[in-house]
């Protein structure tokens, strides 16, 4: 039973532990875990009762095909670590997915017919790599695929059933397959050959790598504006394409004809940002809202230029797709609702059977004053308890991602266990326009731990948290954010959670994947050797000896996005001086897709805060 110091936390914690261990009942955070989950069914064009999800229904995310015509659901993938990186072809034959080691990401492209048999090998001729993009032809034998590796940058291929690989194109810097057109005569191409992979610029290039057409706004690096492909018209002979652009500050659609050079610009009445996919027939936008934390669905019409509501309800819609029959299907949830996928025709779409997820408590917005704005922050907290709380700050990884109002099972289990949380947009965050994002360049990680203290400071001096009993924690950036917080500001936080940190900056910059050298480049402004004092400034390891609290770090020994010598470098920083410290190594890359080990892993964190918080 996990040793307890006093506090209410830890007491939660001992006494669910002995009420599972005496009758055998799941608590509700494990439920929340171990519940199947499906995400939002991809279908086939030419053959849209074919459809590929991905499911932890074994207790592992593995792909899965459905044909909606029979109601037959078989398991497609099956490995130790799991595999949620699969496409399915336009005709509906064949499932491509990505096959790489205990999710290093390096590996290659295999596939299996949709109805069943053996895998082989999807691109014979093509080393491992890193994937840069994947668009399959309607033909049912082409592709374009997109490659990454050290040596060679990024290149992109055409590939053709029984024929050798053609490389279409090869630059040093990141760049990715956008799309291929609906008669397969056009290949659209992002791409940062400027040098900001934060902003891409697009090309469009015919299969024997011709150009068609450019476009650019980042106008040759003196302007961050960025450029995404969403996809060319499912039509026969079109060549409009649509793409994402932030010339207002931020994402909006339009429609861009290569061939002809026009743009139509949609000027939606919407305050966030707009994504936004096409109808199967092309007469229409299926538009995807998110703004303050929430999504929203409309449906565009392009001849009236009128723009519809969709309903759905309050929360965060995860991704959408407009179906044949006109109807929406998509993946919504909030944070006290489970995730279900929906449809405007009525009723759930996919509902996997077995063990229902239980809810959680609700999301309440906070905003808070802070130097570069006001930040949104989400708040959660037992039901009908007061302050101040044992609080914990989870913060966000990408850093180009956001928190929001959607169902999230490892704040929910901190919640059951009597803490507050608390999850910051801090800048750098999507969905608050391009100025929020892009603010965190040079002084990267610095700019973040301003508006997580300046929530801190809202959130103890509102009665909310304890301030002698709050916890820094995150995944990824957000492990990275939590060691360099705890240096940085050594006398603010109590302990220290990082899953999966970036610890050693420049160590993390020689090993990681080519497209993070690429992005951490943009973000300091140069290598290491080039503006070596922006990375020290920015390196949590230059911080080490201050750090004070105990800390606690997981990490994937097989992780290519944060490796894992450069958080062995921190550990020993942290060893030299006795430091309080606990490190879990497992057998998995930047995360784990096994359902058992993502478990194991929130009861060591529970079970850390248990031993070491205050009382």
């Amino acid at each position: 039973m996990t040793e307890s110091n006093g506090s209410d936390a830890p007491d939660r914690a001992d006494h669910q532990t002995e009420r599972v261990q005496q009758t055998g009942e799941m608590p509700d955070w494990e439920k929340r875990f171990r519940a199947p989950r499906v995400s939002l069914p991809d279908w086939a064009e030419d053959a849209p009762d074919r459809s590929l999800f991905v499911s932890n229904a074994t207790g592992t995310y593995e792909l899965y095909a459905w044909d909606r015509a029979t109601g037959e659901q078989r398991q497609v993938t099956d490995r130790p670590n799991g595999t949620t990186d699969g496409v399915l072809s336009p005709d509906g034959e064949w499932i491509w997915w990505f096959d790489d080691k205990d999710g290093d990401e390096f590996g290659v492209w295999r596939r299996q017919r949709f109805t069943g048999g053996e895998d082989e090998l999807a691109a014979p001729g093509l080393d491992p790599s890193y994937p840069a993009g994947l668009a399959l032809g309607r033909d049912g034998r082409t592709a374009v695929v997109g490659r990454s590796t050290d040596e060679d940058g990024t290149t992109i291929h055409l590939v053709r059933g029984g024929e050798a690989p053609v490389e279409l194109y090869r630059h040093r810097e990141s760049a990715g397959v956008g799309d291929l057109s609906y008669d397969g005569s056009l290949i659209a191409v992002e791409h940062t050959e400027h040098g900001d992979a934060m902003h891409s610029a697009l090309r469009v290039m015919r299969p024997d790598g011709t150009t068609v057409a450019e476009l650019d706004d980042t106008r040759g690096g003196t302007e961050e504006l960025g450029l995404e492909v969403l996809g060319f018209a499912p039509v026969e002979g079109d060549t409009r394409l649509l793409i994402g652009h932030q010339r207002r500050g931020r994402w909006e659609p339009l429609v861009w004809d290569v061939a002809t050079g026009e743009e139509t610009d949609l000027s939606l009445d919407l305050p966030g940002d707009v994504s936004a996919e096409w109808f199967p027939d092309g007469s229409a936008l299926l538009i995807a809202h998110g703004f303050e934390a929430r999504g929203e669905l409309f449906r565009y019409d392009l001849a009236e230029r009128r723009l519809e509501k969709i309903s759905t309800p309050r929360g965060a819609v995860s991704g959408a797709t407009a179906r044949p029959d006109g109807s929406v299907e998509y993946l919504w949830s909030s944070a006290a609702q489970p995730p279900a996928v929906r449809s405007t025709s009525g009723g759930v779409v996919l509902d996997p059977p077995g063990m229902k997820s239980p809810g959680s408590v609700p999301v309440e917005d906070v905003w808070v004053e802070g130097p570069g704005g006001r930040i949104h922050a989400l708040v959660q907290k037992p039901a009908g308890a007061t302050g101040p709380l044992p609080t914990v700050f989870d913060i966000h990884g990408g850093p180009t991602w956001h928190d929001s109002d959607s169902f999230a099972a490892g704040p929910a289990a901190w919640v059951d266990h009597g803490y507050a949380v608390v999850r910051v947009n801090y800048r750098g965050s999507t969905g608050y326009g391009r100025a929020w994002t892009d603010a965190l360049k040079h002084r990267v990680g610095l700019i973040e731990l301003e508006d997580i203290e300046a929530v801190r400071a809202w959130a103890v001096s509102s009665g909310l948290a304890d301030p002698a009993r709050l916890i820094l924690t995150g995944g990824s950036w957000g492990g990275y954010l939590t060691l360099l917080g705890l240096g940085t500001q050594p006398d603010a936080w109590a302990l220290g959670i990082a899953a999966v940190p970036v610890a050693d900056y420049v160590t993390a910059y020689h090993d990681e994947m080519e497209a993070l050298k690429a992005m951490d480049r943009t973000l300091l402004g140069g290598t290491p050797e080039e503006v070596p004092e922006r990375f020290e400034a920015s390196s949590p390891i230059t911080y080490v000896d201050r750090v004070k609290a105990p800390v606690y770090i997981s990490a994937g020994v097989n992780d290519p996005r944060c490796p894992i010598q450069q958080i062995e470098n921190y550990v020993k920083r942290l060893e030299s001086r006795n430091a309080v410290h606990e490190v879990y190594r497992y057998d998995a890359g930047h995360g784990s897709l096994v359902v058992d080990e993502r478990i194991k892993q929130i009861r060591l964190e529970l079970d850390f805060a248990a031993r070491h918080l205050p009382s």
